[in-house]
């Protein structure tokens, strides 16, 4: 929710809808990682998987609580 004090319900359903969206992107992208180094479970690969998963269900939580994500915080990137 960019600086808006009263953002609307459109906007609001369209941020909840991208934070999902990002939440399963994330959290397939943890899974591909830990599978396809499964055979090699460096701490660098599990890390990796830690982190993204954590970021991913987070923002999932972030939707299904209707608040904005941790990515969504950190401002523009560029």
């Amino acid at each position: 929710m960019s600086g808006n004090p009263n953002p609307s319900k459109d906007q609001v359903t369209r941020e909840r809808g991208a934070a999902f969206v990002i939440g399963v992107f994330f959290v397939g992208v943890a899974v591909a990682i830990l599978v396809t180094s499964r055979n090699d479970l460096s701490v660098g690969a599990v890390l990796a998987g830690v982190v993204i998963g954590g970021l991913g269900i987070e923002a999932l939580l972030s939707a299904a609580r209707n608040r904005r994500c941790l990515l969504s915080r950190i401002g523009p990137l560029p």
